[in-house]
């Protein structure tokens, strides 16, 4: 437990729309490694017809998952209507974390195969374009060690294929088992400053208990502008999970 109050508020940006594969368990891992730290957390979830400004302004964490091009389309329209809201909420180190249709919208572009090429808001440096070939499979991944030195494991299921366009956007990592952003440079995900995104369902956090709480360190210290120490939990299960599915992938 920490001796001092805390609190992290989380927007869950369209879960009536993209909310596939379990993306909603991100959710569910991250309040509850939250409240575990005796750190008060409210979800709060965002649709097309609400004003960030009046719903989402005090948070300090989006999240938005993925889902099929259809629904994709139509939250593009309306993250183009509030493009600026969510440049200024990256600009100033908020987490975001997108899964695969959410990480595609938050890099410049996603051109499906019969739709109009979805503008996306340009937190990250990348695009995306359909592909005919499937990824679908499990997926292990050697994090960068900018973040830090462990390892991601996850399961994609996409046709988008994405590439970086800068050398201020990163991967996440490199891929020991699986496709990744595109099948060809082995590298999956992409983030720059506090914002991520991957291809990476399962679901993601519970699955990379880690990585959730690299987000939550990284949430906490942009809010009160210092590092604050996470005290460790009880992650024995997680962790055997984790090692098991690498080994299984290996």
């Amino acid at each position: 437990m920490l001796n001092q109050e805390y609190s992290i508020k989380i927007a869950h940006l369209y879960p009536n729309l993209l909310n596939i594969y379990g993306d909603f368990g991100n959710i569910i891992a991250l309040k509850k490694r939250l409240e575990d730290r005796n750190i008060t957390c409210e979800v709060i979830n965002f649709s097309v017809c609400d004003d960030p400004y009046e719903k989402i302004n005090e948070c300090n964490v989006f999240f938005i998952g993925g889902g099929q091009d259809i629904q994709q389309n139509e939250v593009a329209k309306s993250l183009k209507q509030h493009k600026d809201f969510f440049t200024q909420k990256a600009n100033e180190g908020n987490v975001f974390l997108g899964i695969c249709g959410g990480y595609q919208l938050m890099g410049e572009y996603y051109k499906p195969h019969d739709m109009d090429k979805q503008e996306g808001l340009g937190i990250l440096d990348v695009y995306t374009v359909a592909s005919s070939k499937r990824f679908i499979g499990n997926v292990s991944v050697k994090l960068k060690k900018e973040i830090f030195d462990g390892t991601l494991v996850g399961f994609e299921n996409h046709s988008g294929l994405t590439y970086i366009t800068s050398e201020e956007t990163k991967a996440i990592g490199d891929v020991i088992v699986g496709n990744g952003n595109n099948g060809d440079d082995k590298q999956e995900g992409a983030c720059k400053n506090n914002v991520f995104g991957t291809y990476l369902h399962g679901s993601f956090l519970p699955k990379n208990p880690k990585f959730a709480d690299y987000l939550i360190f990284q949430a906490l210290k942009t809010k009160y502008q210092k590092e604050i120490v996470l005290p460790p939990l009880d992650d024995k299960i997680e962790t055997l999970t984790h090692e098991s599915l690498l080994r299984f992938l290996s």
